[in-house]
């Protein structure tokens, strides 16, 4: 059992939420184990307070190594974990998740209305075509079934990732600037596998779709009052930091 197996229920949101999520957060290299265990167990309690879990049918789209469909699977979900990249399912020297298919988040192999919720965590800014993403993750959700999708914008202080808040200067110069003091090669190189989008952007075309019906649209880490920040033009770019999205499949 871990740390954030024993940690009691974090009331969201709340200051003590938001500071644990942080602590484990800024702990995340040592001890990915702790922050990510603790981040799915909060992410299925925000599922989980718009549809019940056991028995569902759950599909994680880029859950990596697969910390998200084991909490789902201990509350009772059948779930699926589709990820583009073999190398993710084995990361901070997991076992390969039971059950995953290395999969394209643009072409699931999945019939038309397969799950009860369709999951994606913190992928959205990796993919060069994100309307295309969000199109097949609404296509394998059932008519009034949930999808959960949530993703860190270009202009948030984490914006630019490991190499962030240096993406303020330019995506280059930050990039450079972290590889000169810590002498590491970067993860993320923008228009490869990493891409900026806006929380502005993407509200409106999520808003515009006859698809899909928004449930929900706040900052996934804030404290209080978390569905103010995205309704702020500019101001949200920054200050939202990871926008959350719950969406509901229209009948």
């Amino acid at each position: 059992m871990t740390t954030a197996d024993r940690t009691p229920p974090l009331r969201d949101p709340s200051f003590r939420r938001s500071a644990a999520l942080l602590r484990a957060f800024l702990h995340e290299q040592e001890d990915p184990e702790h922050c990510y265990t603790l981040l799915a167990r909060d992410a299925a309690d925000q599922v989980q307070r718009h549809v019940p879990l056991k028995g569902r049918v759950v599909v994680d789209v880029g859950g990596g190594p697969g910390y998200f469909a084991r909490e789902f699977r201990r509350r009772g979900a059948e779930t699926y974990l589709f990820e583009p990249d073999s190398h993710e399912l084995t990361l901070h020297g997991r076992k390969a998740p039971e059950g995953a298919v290395v999969a394209d988040g643009y072409l699931l192999p999945l019939a038309e209305g397969a799950a009860d919720v369709c999951f994606s965590s913190n992928v959205l800014e990796h993919v060069a075509d994100p309307q295309t993403f969000l199109s097949e993750m609404v296509r394998v959700t059932r008519p009034g079934g949930l999808i959960y999708v949530s993703f860190t914008n270009w202009f948030s202080p984490w914006g630019g990732h490991e190499w962030a808040p240096w993406h303020y200067l330019g995506a280059d110069r930050g990039r450079r600037r972290y590889e000169r003091r810590t002498g590491r090669t970067a993860k993320h190189t923008v228009g490869e596998n990493l891409f900026p989008i806006h929380v502005g952007t993407t509200l409106r075309r999520v808003r515009a779709r006859e698809d899909i019906r928004v449930v929900s649209a706040r900052a996934r880490y804030w404290p209080v009052l978390p569905t103010l920040a995205p309704r702020i033009p500019v101001l949200r770019e920054v200050v939202t930091w990871n926008l959350l999205l719950i969406l509901r499949r229209c009948p």
